[in-house]
């Protein structure tokens, strides 16, 4: 498995409006091939989505697809790109 952690820094605003629109953003990663889960976390201030696929395809597809619905449905939240991590998933744990 391979995970991708997108960080935009300062943007609470980007948190609130993903959430508000919660069911388009769940349509938008489960259609990407592979996806395992996809988790949606706000501190505060930062905004960090986090996608889990079955391969580095899956994630790169997901952070495209992220990508894409961000220019057309928030390009008028401020954002600077996000800081993307990603990379395999060595140990997992579900409760």
């Amino acid at each position: 498995m391979w995970a991708s952690v997108r960080r935009y820094d300062a943007n609470p605003e980007l948190a609130e409006r993903l959430a508000s629109r919660s069911d388009e953003i769940k349509a938008v990663i489960s259609a990407v091939p592979g996806v395992v889960s996809y988790y949606l976390i706000h501190d505060g201030s930062d905004t960090v989505s986090v996608t889990v696929a079955q391969d580095k395809a899956g994630v790169d597809e997901s952070n495209e697809a992220a990508a894409a619905w961000l220019s057309e449905h928030a390009s008028d939240v401020p954002s600077a790109p996000p800081h993307i991590t990603e990379g395999e998933v060595l140990i997992t744990l579900a409760g």
